[in-house]
């Protein structure tokens, strides 16, 4: 018997190579730097000592490299609605994480309830995604605490749970100990590269910050697209 073989698609000798070679597939694409509207800043420098109990990256007066995407990723939180732990938040507040408003303004923060509190996006469907940003309030250089962002594939986060970003590194939180850096808040807001992960939800976490025990946040971005 004769067996006739067939070349394997573009993409599946790509992923082949790639595999091969220790790469991973998003590192054979086209990437480029992804571009974020930065808001204007409020302040100048930031304090000479960190807050005690801080675990602090060192401060930079230069602007954040870019971080590199697949060329064609999209804002996948734009126009989506956001979920909350707490529950005297209303969906007209929530609605101000994706309205692409970042200014430092009270009409454009979200306030949540003392505490260990969380936001959650639903994409709708599972996702590849390659990179978050969010702001919280920025209008002075605050750390903000127990900052952790994870992904999941149900919304009650029981099924195919990652944790992209962890500064909680007591572990106060119970979801692991993190190995980030805490950071101070800027206009720049926070990009964390999350190598494309799958996921269908997006849950933001934190507790407070050095200034105030409430929770404020003015904006989430997620980048990606659908599964290839």
């Amino acid at each position: 018997m004769t067996r006739t073989f067939r070349p394997l698609p573009r993409r599946a000798m790509v992923a082949l190579g790639c595999a091969l070679l220790g790469l991973s597939l998003a590192a054979a694409e086209d990437m480029v730097a992804l571009k974020l509207d930065l808001p204007a800043p409020t302040f100048v420098g930031t304090p000479k000592e960190a807050p005690a109990g801080t675990n602090i990256e060192k401060p930079s007066d230069r602007p954040r490299a870019p971080l590199m995407v697949p060329k064609d990723v999209t804002n996948l939180a734009a126009g989506k609605k956001f979920t909350c732990s707490d529950t005297h938040a209303s969906a007209g507040q929530l609605e101000k994480l994706t309205d692409g408003k970042k200014d430092n303004s009270d009409e454009n923060i979200v306030l949540l309830r003392k505490g260990r509190q969380y936001v959650q996006l639903d994409l709708g469907s599972p996702q590849e995604i390659f990179a978050i940003a969010l702001w919280h309030a920025f209008d002075s250089p605050k750390v903000y605490r127990e900052v952790i962002v994870q992904v999941a594939d149900d919304a009650e986060f029981t099924k195919n749970v990652h944790t992209l970003f962890n500064n909680d590194l007591d572990n106060n939180a119970g979801l692991g100990a993190g190995t980030d850096r805490q950071y101070y808040e800027t206009n720049e807001g926070k990009t964390i590269d999350t190598h494309g992960a799958k996921a269908q939800f997006v849950r933001l976490y934190s507790k407070g910050s050095t200034e105030s025990a409430l929770n404020e946040y003015t904006e989430v971005e997620v980048y990606g697209r659908p599964p290839k």
